[in-house]
């Protein structure tokens, strides 16, 4: 039955009914009270595809009617933005090349992983990483796929293994935007490349990736801990660097993924596994693609307090993580933003405001594709206060939110 009445009114018949508070509601909703009150009076318009969805599994909404009512969602509602290169690199991850993208390409596998290393140094370090990769995964995606096609034993396995990575910075490329098949798709063929290797450690990378994905859309989470276990155990931790910090990774995604289900303890026993790998290997050290090292685990220390929602214990995280540290214009600007995160959850418009700024200065590419940004900026635009509303709006503004 879908009830009468607008979006707020439905909400607050819906909240309590479940028996909540608007602070509880907000809490876990990853808001605050106040604009839980500001939605539910309609100083707030209905939000977005996935807060909408996010509110439904709260409040055990099997129909999203239940909320929205009879109106219509619109594509906008999903708020995702579009890269104007989605569509040559989605044809080139749908195609079945038959042949390279020039006339005499070298594609042996040392020449194909050459050319991986300066897309993953595109990726990381360009401000706008997805319109630097663009430029050249259409035709490494092409390539890549041939040459494994054309060549055999260790230099096809070495291929194969190059060919994973193409696939995870695809599914990076398309990461956030309307295409969800196409990140699967990346996904599933970026583990299947792997395990056609026969190689542990792409396995390992895989895993993490394919973790990301399913965590992202709240699916499959024994599913995805049980990969990163069985993988994790095809590695040798004591025996290399490399092992050591892909065994790292895979238990900071099982902490992630325990802890976007609540499972606090294990989330934290997890994240305390990856923080000794990442301690071992030392204070220098960093993965050259995947960004693994002892700032990273300290950073996404903020994230698996957030989705616990301990706001507080995230912000003295932040305090102790030298983001300046870490390699990667995108990691700087994701972990800023989930910086600003927690003190939007706290109700803190101000430092909010004021880092989410600093996320779109060290990446406006990551900034612009943020799905907290883009449900945080209007709120902080109708609710942050006088003083935080020019430099929301200037935010709305780059996002295209502006009114």
């Amino acid at each position: 039955m879908v009830h009468p009445g607008d979006f707020g009114q439905r909400l607050q018949r819906l909240r309590r009914r479940a028996g909540m508070t608007r602070s509880v509601l907000g809490e876990l909703a990853g808001r605050s009270a106040s604009w839980v009150k500001a939605v539910e009076t309609g100083r707030l318009q209905q939000p977005r595809l996935p807060m909408l969805i996010r509110l439904a599994e709260i409040l055990d909404i099997g129909d999203l009617r239940e909320l929205t009512g009879e109106q219509a969602l619109s594509r906008a509602s999903y708020g995702k933005t579009v890269h104007p290169a989605l569509a040559k690199v989605s044809e080139a991850l749908v195609s079945y090349p038959v042949a390279a993208s020039s006339n005499d390409p070298d594609l042996s596998a040392a020449a194909l992983a050459a050319r991986t290393r300066q897309a993953w140094a595109l990726w990381h370090g360009a401000a706008c990483q997805r319109s630097a990769v663009a430029t050249v995964l259409p035709g490494l995606l092409c390539d890549a796929r041939i040459g494994v096609r054309q060549l055999d034993g260790n230099e096809r396995r070495m291929a194969l293994s190059t060919l994973a990575q193409v696939y995870h910075l695809t599914q990076l490329y398309l990461s956030f935007q309307p295409a969800a098949a196409l990140v699967l798709m990346s996904g599933d063929r970026a583990m299947t490349a792997a395990q056609d290797a026969d190689d542990p450690h792409a396995m390992a990378a895989a895993a993490w990736y394919v973790n990301h994905i399913y965590r992202d859309a709240g699916e499959q989470h024994e599913a995805r801990v049980e990969l990163a276990r069985e993988v994790s155990d095809l590695l040798a931790p004591e025996q290399s660097d490399n092992d050591r910090a892909l065994w790292g990774l895979l238990q900071l995604a099982m902490s992630l993924s325990y802890a976007k289900v609540g499972r606090e303890g294990d989330a934290l026993r997890y994240w305390d596994n990856a923080d000794r790998a990442a301690r071992s290997l030392g204070d220098a050290y960093c993965h050259p693609w995947l960004i693994f090292g002892r700032q990273m685990v300290q950073a996404y220390a903020i994230t698996v307090q957030l989705d616990l929602m301990h706001s507080g214990y995230a912000i003295r995280q932040a305090s102790k993580v030298d983001l300046t540290k870490m390699p990667s214009a995108t990691r700087r600007s994701f972990h800023t933003a989930e910086i600003a995160r927690a003190h939007h959850m706290r109700d803190e418009p101000m430092a909010a405001v004021a880092l989410l700024g600093k996320a779109h200065k060290e990446s406006p590419d990551t900034f612009g594709f943020s799905l907290f940004a883009r449900s945080a900026v209007p709120d902080l635009v109708a609710h942050g206060g006088a003083t935080v509303r020019p430099d929301a709006k200037r935010l709305a503004s780059v996002l295209g939110l502006a009114p």
